[in-house]
C-alpha cells in the first residue's frame, strides 16, 4: 500500500459518510495559505461549514508555524488527526489526554496511533502516514469521530430549535 492509496482510501471513507461537508482549501481561494491542500471534515446537514462546530477530522500535509513536531514538510509525508474524546484516547494511549506528551514519544514516527502534537489535551490523536500497521484502526476511529459529531450536532440542533 502507497502513501497515497491510504489517503485517498480515507478521503473515500469520509466522502461517504453521511452528513459530512469537507473543506479542502486549494491555491487561490478565501482561505488563508498555510489551509492549502488541507481536508478539514465536519458533520453538517445544511452543506454550510459550522461556524460553533470544530471539525471530527482532518488531514494536515504541512507543517504549521505553532506545530511541526510530525515533520511533514518533505514530500509524501501527511497526519490524518481524529478527535476520538478522553474515554478513547485512554484506551487507545493509555494515559489521559491532559498529560503532557513524555519527552520520549516521537511525534513523526509513520503509520503509528499518537497523541496529536497540539489538541492532545481536547483528546485528539494523530496518525502520520497511516499504513498497514494504522488504515484499519484509523477508518474505525473516524467512524466513531463521526457519529460522535452526528450526535454533538443534532444535540446542538435540538437546543437551538427550543430556543
Amino acid at each position: 500500500m502507497t502513501i497515497a492509496t491510504s489517503m485517498e482510501q480515507i478521503l473515500l471513507t469520509l466522502r461517504a459518510l453521511p452528513d459530512v461537508l469537507e473543506l479542502a482549501p486549494t491555491a487561490g481561494s478565501a482561505y488563508p495559505e498555510i489551509a492549502w491542500g488541507d481536508h478539514f471534515f465536519y458533520v453538517a446537514t445544511d452543506g454550510e461549514v459550522p461556524r460553533t462546530e470544530q471539525p471530527f477530522a482532518t488531514i494536515v500535509t504541512k507543517d504549521h508555524p505553532d506545530d511541526a513536531a510530525s515533520r511533514l514538510n518533505p514530500p509524501d509525508r501527511w497526519r490524518l488527526n481524529v478527535h476520538v474524546g478522553r474515554a478513547r484516547f485512554v484506551e487507545l494511549l493509555g494515559e489521559e489526554p491532559g498529560a503532557p506528551t513524555p519527552a520520549d514519544v516521537e511525534l513523526a514516527v509513520t503509520d503509528t496511533v499518537l497523541p496529536h502534537p497540539v489538541y492532545r489535551a481536547q483528546g485528539w490523536v494523530a496518525i502520520v502516514c497511516p499504513g498497514p500497521d494504522t488504515l484499519a484502526a484509523a477508518l474505525v476511529l473516524l467512524r466513531e469521530a463521526h457519529e460522535a459529531a452526528r450526535r454533538r450536532h443534532a444535540r446542538r440542533t435540538a437546543t437551538r430549535s427550543a430556543h
